[in-house]
């Protein structure tokens, strides 16, 4: 039997940002009863989906069908708003990596029956939300089982030069408002390749990967330099890829397929 979800939209004061922000929780509505015929709630486990660059928390229910995908697997999710912070404490602006990576759980889990543990949390975004999802996966791979990117801006340090390359001093301004005007990304805890690294090198448990990324993307060979990183240290990575590019026909099908992909029990 399928779980009966809700939608809210949730707006709250971040004391991080010092800003007031929003969110979309999918909820799973369904309760269970306990031995002695009391509800007993349970703790859902939870996909914190992010969003890409020009988007917001609201383009995932508009762009696709993420809540009935959702109510197949009994899988809440969470989908905050990050601006176009790239998911970073930003050199001359917020502090958004602070606030995605711990005031919106520690939030989300105040205001709705989320779980906490390990093996029900995962993350999943697209382009600049794909890097925020591995980069919340291989930063805490305690707190997270597993995460997806899709068509993820992965290379934090191609794509910096890459916009300082180009003629629009928009995009140079913005990325160094971001980074800095000369940071250090390459072994930097923003840069997915050492948190890789790193993960590999540990002890702890490793979180399961999951890259898509279509051969006209303007991202692929980001995502193969990453997909090929990833697979020499020996990180549990499914790749996959397609003739796409950066459309939001191909994120739907995939997101889809992430879903049931996470390792969830089934409903």
């Amino acid at each position: 039997m399928l779980s009966v979800m809700a939608l809210l939209h949730c707006h709250f004061f971040s004391e991080t940002l010092t800003l007031a922000v929003s969110m979309y929780v999918i909820l799973p509505e369904a309760s269970r009863t306990g031995k002695r015929g009391m509800r007993a709630t349970i703790r859902h486990p939870t996909l914190l989906l992010l969003h890409g660059l020009s988007d917001d928390h609201t383009i995932w229910i508009r762009r696709t069908a993420i809540e009935r995908y959702a109510t197949e697997r009994g899988l809440a999710v969470v989908m905050p708003a990050a601006g176009r912070s790239y998911y970073q404490d930003m050199a001359a602006g917020p502090r958004y990596w602070t606030f995605i990576s711990e005031e919106v759980p520690r939030a989300a889990r105040a205001f709705f029956p989320l779980s906490s543990a390990r093996q029900d949390n995962f993350g999943a975004g697209l382009s600049m939300g794909g890097y925020g999802a591995f980069r919340l996966a291989l930063s805490f791979p305690d707190r997270y089982a597993a995460a997806a990117s899709l068509s993820g801006a992965l290379d934090i340090v191609a794509r910096y030069r890459c916009a300082l390359r180009e003629q629009t001093p928009y995009t140079r301004t913005e990325l160094r408002s971001i980074f800095g005007s000369r940071p250090r990304l390459g072994g930097s805890p923003a840069d997915l390749f050492q948190l890789a690294r790193r993960v590999a090198r540990g002890r702890r448990s490793r979180p399961r990967l999951y890259q898509y990324c279509g051969t006209a993307d303007f991202l692929y060979a980001d995502n193969l330099r990453f997909r090929d990183h990833a697979r020499r240290l020996g990180l549990e990575l499914t790749y996959v890829e397609d003739a796409g590019d950066h459309q939001w026909r191909y994120w739907d099908e995939q997101i889809a397929r992430v879903i049931k992909w996470l390792p969830l029990p089934a409903v």
